[in-house]
């Protein structure tokens, strides 16, 4: 089983961007190691903890590839982040001991700069023209599911995008999340040849947010719709831009403490393995009522400039 980083709402992401790393923002303690190799076929990572989790004075990070460390440190999508290749496939396991009091924003900078000191990180920022979809609402209209909760807004949990749920050893109940987000509950996972998102209370901008993992490209929200919707989506992974470490399924977990208690893989029946489901365009339609449409837009870009292979020592 594979856990995949989740997704961040584009249009956020400048002031993490922008943000100057201040040097005096350290962990107290950070551990690196390079990951122990997995069994074929099946491949799990995870992440969280941190200033506004159930577990704030830890972040802790399992198999993960470089790119997504960069992700969650400066609250970035995968495709924003351009470098050598190798940092899709090298990966390890970090745990990093947080001040007490430090916020969420200290903590990404605290990431920022572990990543600058240990792995001699620079990059910079670039803003293109790109391909980029606007999500609508289809014709004939909606057909999702009104929710009785509230919406939780984009980017809440621990400071950027969420790359998992911790190991299963890790894992806590649902107590609603920080800042009074509702419980919910965000998965994608790979059953036979279909993908399936699911969650409950989620706005449009939400949405939009994570689709843009799997299409590879920005979604914006243009549907004008208000209100939070229990969403189910499912469909087929083919033609899928989503970052993949290997054989096997994958899987968006929610945030650290966000989704709920039991939720996990083998919760879904068998199914027929030729039969893959309709694309996410077509899924979209006939299953939420909804449309995307591709269009030309700005894209912030991280570019590294250089970057070492191996971490300095612990």
């Amino acid at each position: 089983m594979f856990r995949a980083a989740g997704a961040a709402l584009l249009l956020c992401t400048s002031i993490a961007l922008g943000q100057q790393a201040n040097p005096k923002l350290t962990f107290e303690v950070a551990s690196i190691k390079p990951a122990a190799p997995q069994a074929i076929g099946r491949m799990m990572m995870g992440g969280g903890g941190g200033p506004g989790t159930p577990d704030p004075g830890r972040m802790r990070f399992t198999n993960m590839p470089l790119r997504l460390l960069i992700t969650r440190a400066y609250n970035v999508q995968p495709f924003q982040v351009s470098g050598p290749s190798w940092m899709n496939d090298d990966r390890f396991d970090v745990i990093a001991k947080v001040p007490h009091g430090a916020t969420k924003e200290d903590a990404l900078v605290m990431l920022q700069n572990m990543l600058a000191d240990r792995f001699k990180l620079k990059l910079h920022k670039e803003s293109k023209e790109a391909p980029i979809y606007e999500l609508v609402v289809a014709k004939g209209g909606i057909k999702m599911k009104k929710s009785e909760k509230s919406a939780a807004m984009p980017g809440e949990g621990a400071g950027g995008p969420p790359p998992g749920p911790p190991p299963p050893d890790q894992q806590v109940p649902d107590k609603g999340g920080p800042r009074g987000m509702p419980k919910m509950g965000i998965m994608m996972s790979a059953n036979t040849n279909r993908l399936r998102m699911q969650g409950d209370a989620m706005n449009m901008a939400r949405l939009a947010d994570l689709l843009s993992m799997p299409l590879g490209r920005p979604v914006v929200d243009k549907t004008g719709l208000t209100g939070a919707y229990d969403i189910a989506l499912e469909f087929s992974p083919e033609g899928l831009g989503m970052m993949r470490a290997g054989p096997g399924p994958m899987m968006m977990g929610p945030p650290p403490g966000g989704g709920p208690a039991g939720a996990g893989p083998g919760t879904e029946a068998p199914r027929d393995a030729n039969d893959s489901g309709p694309t996410i365009f077509t899924a979209l339609q006939e299953q939420l009522g909804l449309k995307l449409e591709s269009r030309k837009g700005p894209v912030e870009l991280l570019v590294v400039d250089s970057v070492e292979k191996m971490p300095t020592e612990n």
